[in-house]
């Protein structure tokens, strides 16, 4: 979720953006971000507030409802990705005993941290991550996030708690969500030793209701792209999902999305504006994005008339189940709900809903290496998914943040041969 598409020895990270019409909501984007890590870093070197750490997809309404600033890893991998910072860090990680062969994020984070380098300090005079106060998992993501976090807890000495979540979820059932509402309610007595304060449920229900107008805003900026033609692409919801990540559960969050990206790609449609000029077709992308080839990517699409519309990775920031009534057993639903925790069947019937909101006639499936859990070609989807929806799929190989698992004159030659099918 970085507010990058790579970053070149020659220029600023946060300016490198794809060769375009430029979405002028990304100033402010820009602006949201910096402000999330400036603030986090103040409060670090200071000890004005409470720093919890947690995935991206964890309890983070109540951690904003009980006060603290939050601070997302994933993030930061991402980041490293996106500034192809990561390959060279990762062997770090390995060097302690994790395997190459698990999530990047986690071994670029590791790493970065072991080598004290991280693009917080190019991109805003930032020497290092801010020190955690505790640290919060939900496992509804996979198993390495609990790992990760126990290897900061360890090296800090600060509390790790976390959610543990049901997978591979059919038909959601209610002692799934009970159980997972009494997790977090569970975590409240923890969260308070930390803080040293009493938990305020009227300030809870406030940050479940701004994350919650977050997520209704967010759906309708990604669905903005069944419009023909799109106004935006998937490269640029991979940069201003920023936002939906760092600052769900604040007035920030909400007032970006309604009173500047999504007026903008209204505007956008009601103009006729393409974010690919000539749109010929239409594509779904399946899977994580890769972060240091976004720019590439996006550029190649682009010549080739294509537009990449829509993902099942960007609408994992979509928490419009959220209900300050009933904050924690709507948290519960939320994140159990999530596409990543569901089974083979519920998610080939999401991406067929995808194909009837966004006409796309062709869906990228990429295959990861380091991301087994979002990586959805690996058991027959794509061939099913083809002949239910009378789609052609393609599958690339590579990964989130190492640029190792990905050959880009592969991945270049792949596209295009699969774009020459779309046209015959």
């Amino acid at each position: 979720m970085p507010t990058l598409y790579e970053q070149r020895e020659d220029d600023h990270p946060m300016s490198n953006e794809p060769p375009k019409k430029s979405i002028a909501a990304g100033k402010v984007c820009k602006k949201i971000m910096a402000d999330h890590f400036y603030e986090l870093d103040e409060a670090a070197r200071t000890g004005s507030r409470k720093i919890a750490w947690c995935t991206s997809v964890g309890p983070a309404e109540l951690l904003r409802g009980m006060g603290f600033l939050v601070y997302y890893p994933e993030n930061h991998g991402a980041m490293l990705g996106a500034t192809r910072m990561a390959t060279e860090l990762i062997p770090y990680a390995n060097a302690m005993g994790y395997s190459p062969d698990i999530c990047s994020y986690l071994t670029s984070d590791v790493g970065s941290f072991l080598q004290g380098k991280t693009p917080l300090t190019k991109a805003y005079n930032i020497e290092s991550v801010p020190r955690p106060d505790v640290l919060v998992f939900n496992t509804n993501q996979c198993r390495d996030v609990q790992d990760w976090f126990a290897w900061y807890a360890r090296h800090f000495g600060v509390p790790l708690v976390g959610v543990h979540t049901h997978r591979d979820i059919g038909l959601i059932r209610m002692y799934q969500i009970k159980d997972i509402a009494q997790q977090i309610e569970d975590l409240v007595p923890q969260l308070e030793a930390v803080t040293g304060e009493p938990f305020d449920m009227d300030r809870f229900k406030e940050a479940v209701e701004l994350s919650r107008r977050t997520s209704v805003l967010w759906r309708a900026c990604l669905e903005s792209a069944g419009a023909v033609p799109s106004p935006w692409t998937f490269f640029d919801a991979t940069i201003h999902m920023g936002p939906a990540v760092v600052a769900r559960g604040t007035a920030e969050g909400v007032s970006y999305y309604e009173d500047h990206l999504l007026p903008e790609l209204e505007q956008r449609i009601k103009d006729g504006v393409a974010a690919v000029e000539g749109e010929r077709h239409r594509l779904y992308w399946e899977g994580m994005p890769i972060w240091g080839k976004l720019r590439p990517l996006a550029e190649q699409f682009a010549s080739l008339k294509t537009c990449v519309v829509a993902s099942t990775y960007c609408n994992s920031w979509i928490f419009d189940q959220l209900d300050p009534a009933d904050p924690f057993e709507s948290m519960a639903r939320a994140y159990t709900e999530l596409f990543i925790a569901r089974d083979e069947a519920y998610k080939e019937k999401y991406i067929a809903q995808c194909y009837e909101l966004f006409k796309f006639d062709g869906i990228v499936f990429h295959d990861a290496k380091t991301c087994p859990n979002n990586s959805n070609n690996r058991y027959g989807m794509p061939e099913r998914l083809g002949r239910a929806l009378g789609v052609p799929t393609l599958t690339i190989n590579g990964d989130l943040c190492d640029l190792r698992c990905y050959s880009e004159e592969q991945a270049k030659t792949n596209i295009e041969a699969f774009i020459e099918q779309l046209e015959e």
